[in-house]
């Protein structure tokens, strides 16, 4: 108890050290670290190879693993080596068949045309220089997607440019590829995934002048016309006439007939029997028949693929498309390939039809120009009816501000007698 007391008013307590007996730690030893067993295998290892750090598991991971902690990786892996392999296959497959396009076709463009690809270079017809761009025609092809290849040709006579887009299956995506081969076999609506190239050609039909430089007014050259009769007529195989007349405008202002001359699986759509006779060629025939089943359609048209909204939408714009399926090979539809570039010198040399033909034709354009000029009349009344309501409105809330809560009290008061007696007059009339 007096060792407490002391304690609370300041006293040293009972049993409690000097300070001189601190003195004893002011300089306390370094430890010594314990000796390790020499005859430790691990140890002796570790002395053996220099090491100076303990044993511990961190540093071997077959002893802190095992296999069932990849277990996700392992099930993982199969389907990601599945995926990169069905990829390079795809990939692989659509470059080749089109650099086997480009290695048959290519050729025949480069015997017709003077630039070939997107580099702008004029090829020459004689010489090593057409030599060496035979030997690597699909130089000229341009990769846009992993599905899809174009090429570009131009510096013809009659024809003003040639667009060639090839377009195949998405091999390299096995879930979009199996998709649309199920849908394509299930159901009839939907088209299968298929290799298949469009040609566009675009002629000048009189206006070299005006798209090449070296053909303006003060150059001395001269050239010969190239218009001929704008209209539409096609050649289109049957299993693709209901998509080809529902996907197109221009399709759809044709009648389709079949003619003796062409085989029973093509059928004819045109505006005038005239023009069908008179572009239906011994040698497109047997191009049709050799191409067979890869032959999807052959079209010259001066309308547009989706139909106008505007007059404007209207303008001819001539040209000619060729469709064409690649699965049975490219020898069978090359002589397909080489009619339709050389229809533009067919078309500026007999594509000039009678009156009588031309003013039905005409009149088929002339009917549908009218009803879209009815609309933006429509359109236009409407947009002024807008524009008076508007004003009027404004007029009206002008006046309000400007008026006392009387005089705005009794003017929509007479704007309800009035609107009363409107209606009262609409109901005596119908009855």
């Amino acid at each position: 108890m007096a060792g407490v007391l002391k304690n609370v008013f300041g006293g040293q307590p009972s049993g409690a050290a000097s300070d001189d007996d601190f003195a004893d730690f002011v300089e306390a030893p370094n430890p010594s670290p314990a000796s390790l067993v020499a005859d430790s295998p691990t140890l002796a290892a570790a002395s053996t190879n220099g090491a100076t750090a303990p044993y511990t598991a961190w540093y071997r991971i077959w002893e802190r693993t095992s296999p069932k902690d990849f277990m996700q990786e392992a099930m993982i892996m199969p389907f990601i080596v599945v995926l990169v392999l069905f990829h390079l296959w795809g990939t692989s497959k659509n470059r080749r068949k089109a650099r086997d396009w480009a290695k048959s076709h290519v050729p025949a463009l480069q015997k017709e045309f003077a630039v070939v690809g997107f580099d702008g270079i004029a090829r020459t017809q004689e010489g090593d220089a057409l030599t060496v761009e035979l030997s690597s025609p699909e130089k000229s092809l341009k990769e846009k997607s992993a599905h899809e290849f174009s090429t570009y040709a131009t510096g013809r006579q009659n024809v003003a440019f040639v667009d060639i887009s090839l377009k195949m299956p998405k091999r390299y995506n096995p879930v979009t590829y199996l998709m649309e081969l199920a849908f394509g076999f299930f159901f009839e609506s939907w088209e299968a995934p298929t290799d298949r190239y469009e040609a566009l050609m675009y002629g000048f039909d009189g206006k070299e002048k005006d798209l090449v430089p070296v053909f303006s007014k003060d150059s001395p050259l001269k050239v010969s016309n190239s218009t001929y009769d704008g209209f539409i007529w096609a050649v289109v195989h049957k299993s693709h006439m209901r998509k080809f007349r529902t996907d197109r405008y221009d399709a759809s202002m044709t009648f389709s007939k079949d003619h003796p001359k062409l085989p029973q699986w093509v059928t004819v759509m045109s505006e005038s029997a005239e023009i069908t006779e008179t572009l239906l060629s011994k040698e497109l025939i047997q191009a049709i028949e050799q191409a067979g089943n890869d032959f999807e359609f052959l079209i010259v048209t001066d309308q547009p693929i989706d139909k106008p909204t505007k007059i404007d939408e209207t303008a001819p714009k001539k040209r000619i498309q060729l469709s064409v399926n690649l699965s049975s090979g490219n020898e069978a539809t090359l002589p397909l390939f080489n009619q339709f570039l050389r229809f533009g010198d067919k078309l500026v040399a007999a594509a000039h039809f009678r009156g009588e033909v031309m003013r039905k034709v005409r009149s088929v354009r002339d009917e549908e120009i009218k009803k879209l000029r009815r609309v933006e009349e429509e359109e236009k009344a409407e947009e002024r009816k807008l524009a008076a309501e508007k004003i009027k409105k404004d007029e009206r809330e002008r006046l309000l501000r400007g008026m006392t809560a009387d005089e705005q009290r009794k003017y929509l008061d007479r704007e309800s007698q009035k609107e009363q007696r409107r209606n009262q007059k609409r109901m005596t009339r119908r009855g």
